[in-house]
């Protein structure tokens, strides 16, 4: 008989593992909702239509599609497959698909409940999306995004709250980040004054993997992508060349600003660029001077859709790649027949900082385990006078629960180990002579310390 399994790139999650996930979910819904936004929720599978050519052509390649129902087959048309075009077959037997992000599905919500609501819109959303993704540490197939947007406002304003939010999240985490920072026109810039206006996308998707790529790896895709090889060595000039190099870590945001205006002068969408970092840096350094912000001129973020200020995060102890990121989006409601329409937004990845937190050993104690309390069970009749702690327990807001089966046969050692394996913090004694004085003996598991306290005691203790 062959063993059950889960598809690769999925996992189960155990009891204490939920635990701390939605301790983690809790604290990005606090902050959230702290900031003004409200929830949503969208469908898992959406409409083809609706996703293809909305993440580039990498994107595009891990979608997950849904097979039609009933015989799919049965009207598809075969001489794709004869013709090798299994892309446009893949079309014809499917017409579904699952998400690959919240924001191109928050994008058709928006526009087609866009008479039930009150522009600038702010929502968020904690939900699983789907990528055919290679699974390695860190990337899976299934995985939950918490995403927070704010559409029908130009205001830059918005950038610089998005960016007190991140801060506030991972401050409430107890994360150590570096916030990075850069504007998807002046990666347009940057494409215009090398003489490729035309190949942002494929620009930005190299630039999304340099470092895992390097230098070498980044110019190889770039020459598959037909840029012209003049094209290539003056970018590389910039990115890569001495010290004054978008990677050079001598640089400050002020001397990475004077490089791109001598850079990009001849560049409308380029200075625009600029002037819009300037702008957000400018109001952060006077409301938030204490938050280092990093300007990233090779931050790129591989998705068509940004078109301004993008954002990006990562953790300063753990190497995994991106915990959160996002950006300024132009008319993403435009290709649903919705024009003229800004938004910003961004997304934490749940699963990246639960690894992180996992690794650092950042979950406080108390999130370990479901429950505070467990009462032994004695007996049936001791079980009654359980039953009333417990309400009181309960209604005080503590966490707490009752062993099912009675204590028979000298098995109180199985309930304590019940407790163990839980990681409950305390076992609360409920026996006959502990019923007549009104004082339950409270046992703290970790210390294994034990005290006589009454009910109001017993929950004064425990909150």
């Amino acid at each position: 008989m062959q063993k059950p399994s889960i598809p690769k790139g999925t996992r189960d999650f155990t009891i204490s593992e939920m635990v701390r996930r939605e301790y983690i979910f809790d604290t990005v819904r606090k902050v959230f909702k702290k900031y003004g936004y409200s929830s949503i929720e969208t469908p898992a599978m959406e409409n083809l239509s609706t996703l293809l050519g909305k993440y580039g052509e990498e994107g595009d390649k891990l979608l997950f599609k849904i097979l039609n129902s009933g015989d799919f087959l049965a009207k598809a048309d075969i001489s794709f497959i004869k013709d090798q075009k299994t892309n446009q077959f893949a079309l014809e037997i499917s017409k579904k698909g699952l998400r690959y992000d919240l924001t191109v599905p928050f994008a058709r919500f928006v526009v087609q409940h866009r008479n039930d609501i009150k522009f600038p819109f702010k929502r968020y959303q904690i939900q699983p999306v789907w990528r055919a993704d290679r699974p390695q540490k860190g990337r899976y197939q299934e995985f939950y995004q918490c995403d927070a947007d704010i559409i029908g406002s130009d205001s830059l304003l918005n950038e610089v709250e998005f960016i007190q939010l991140i801060d506030d999240v991972f401050n409430e985490l107890n994360i150590g980040v570096s916030i990075k920072l850069n504007n998807r026109k002046i990666l347009a810039g940057i494409a215009e004054v090398i003489g490729t206006p035309n190949s942002l996308s494929e620009i930005t998707t190299a630039m999304d993997k340099l470092e895992r790529t390097g230098r070498t790896g980044f110019e190889e895709e770039l020459i598959s992508k037909n840029i012209p090889k003049e094209a290539i060595d003056e970018l590389c000039s910039y990115i890569f060349t001495g010290k004054q190099s978008f990677i050079s870590a001598d640089y400050t945001n002020e001397d990475k600003i004077k490089l791109l205006e001598s850079w990009l002068l001849d560049s409308n969408i380029g200075r625009e660029g600029i002037n819009e970092l300037k702008e957000i840096l400018t109001i952060l350094s006077s409301s938030n001077p204490n938050l280092i912000i990093d300007l990233d001129l090779k931050l790129a973020r591989g998705l068509n859709y940004y078109t301004g200020a993008i954002i990006e995060v990562k953790a300063d102890d753990v190497e995994l790649g991106s915990l959160c990121g996002g950006g300024r989006y132009d008319n993403l409601t435009g290709i649903f027949g919705l024009p003229d329409v800004s938004g910003v937004g961004i997304s934490f990845g749940a699963d990246r900082i639960y690894d992180v937190m996992e690794q650092l050993d950042l979950f406080p104690s108390e999130v370990t385990t479901s429950a505070s309390l467990l009462i032994i069970n004695f007996g049936e009749k001791e079980q009654i006078k359980c039953l009333k702690i417990i309400k009181e327990i309960r209604k005080a807001g503590i966490s707490a629960e009752i062993y099912p089966d009675t204590i028979k046969f000298k098995n109180l050692k199985k309930q304590m180990d019940y407790a163990n394996i839980k990681q409950i913090p305390y076992v609360l004694f409920v026996g006959e002579e502990e019923i007549k004085i009104k004082k339950f003996t409270l046992k703290n598991m970790n210390t294994g310390y034990q005290e006589k306290l009454s009910v109001p005691e017993l929950i004064e203790k425990l909150q």
